[in-house]
């Protein structure tokens, strides 16, 4: 039997709008039932994780930390359906503002920004704003007008060196002579852990820091300033305070070359928790390391959803960090992320 063309055409459009709705039925539910830590979408014009585009700058990868840093950035944008576009600024800032003025082109949702140095960011910062483009600052602060930035995800550098400082006056029964590992020149964690160091020794008049010279962050430099330092003071050293593990690392290296006994002749205190300075204090060879959490992703994601959904966040967001000793670190090591 022959329809005519008008009953063929509703016949058709009946069946596609049936199909239509059961593939969307179908998606939602599995959606819903996939992950449901993750929003679905709804209709109230708020954005949602799948929505979202993010920009993020990171230093480079000068660390281990810093590995894992941008390793829980990632991995949390996979999971969540975040389209991220990141760069990689080489430890340069150039290459960083390089990298921010495409995102403010491209009008992504927000942009992460890890600074490499305090200062210098005035301009582009100006840019996103002017673009109506948010800026949440990761892991470091920068030196700019609050209206600027919208949040800044991290850690208390400056209570990291107090606290550095209190372990080792404990450790030299407040008398001793030192020497300073310091990060990068200009960089927020460097200049807080240094004041931050020295908000505690001043009041130790018998705590002697011999010398303080940059090992920006690296292994590689860390033993090359713990090895000068070697050559000019010897076993005049007591200790090492050290901005960072992977400079700490370093030096071990320089002192056992010396031949003298990392964590026993010179002890050894420093900042960030690797999993390399927790097997450094179960070798013997570190006294203490000071937390700085570097899987920031999950918050960091969290937060860029509420600024773009204008939800109200705070200016500053803590990171939750401990002290470690050689005592705990063989138990703790398997359960190290980073």
């Amino acid at each position: 039997m022959t329809f005519p063309y008008r009953y063929r055409l509703f016949h058709l459009f009946v069946a596609m709008a049936s199909a239509c709705f059961l593939q969307a039925c179908q998606v939602d539910t599995t959606s819903n039932l996939a992950d449901p830590t993750i929003p679905s979408k709804d209709n109230d014009g708020q954005k949602t994780y799948e929505e979202l585009v993010v920009g993020y700058s990171q230093i480079g990868a000068e660390s281990e930390w810093r590995t894992g840093n941008t390793a829980s950035i990632k991995e949390e944008a996979d999971r969540l359906g975040v389209e991220l576009i990141f760069s990689d600024g080489q430890q340069k800032q150039e290459n960083q503002i390089k990298a921010i003025r495409p995102f403010i082109a491209q009008q992504v949702d927000v942009i992460g920004v890890s600074p490499v140095v305090e200062t210098g960011w005035d301009s582009v910062f100006e840019e996103a704003k002017d673009a109506g483009v948010p800026i949440i600052l990761v892991d470091r602060r920068a030196d700019v007008n609050d209206d600027l930035y919208v949040s800044y995800l991290g850690s208390d550098f400056f209570e990291e060196g107090q606290n550095a400082a209190r372990v080792l006056v404990d450790l030299l029964e407040g008398q001793g002579n030192l020497v300073e590992l310091v990060g990068t020149v200009g960089s927020a964690p460097a200049i807080d852990r240094y004041n931050g160091f020295r908000e505690i020794t001043k009041n130790y008049p018998g705590i002697n820091i011999m010398a303080s010279e940059s090992g920006d962050f690296t292994r590689a430099k860390g033993e090359e300033v713990m090895g000068d330092f070697l050559q000019l003071y010897g076993d005049e050293i007591d200790a090492v305070y050290s901005h960072n593990d992977d400079m700490a690392i370093g030096a071990i290296r320089a002192i056992e070359d010396y031949g003298l006994r990392p964590g026993e002749d010179i002890k050894i205190v420093s900042i960030d928790a690797i999993r390399d300075a927790f097997q450094a204090m179960i070798d013997g060879k570190l006294n203490a390391t000071i937390e700085c959490n570097p899987l920031l992703g999950p918050q960091f994601f969290e937060l860029a959803l509420k600024v773009v959904n204008d939800e109200p966040v705070p200016k500053w967001i803590p990171s939750e960090e401990g002290i470690y000793f050689p005592e705990s670190a063989e138990e703790l090591l398997p359960s190290r992320q980073y």
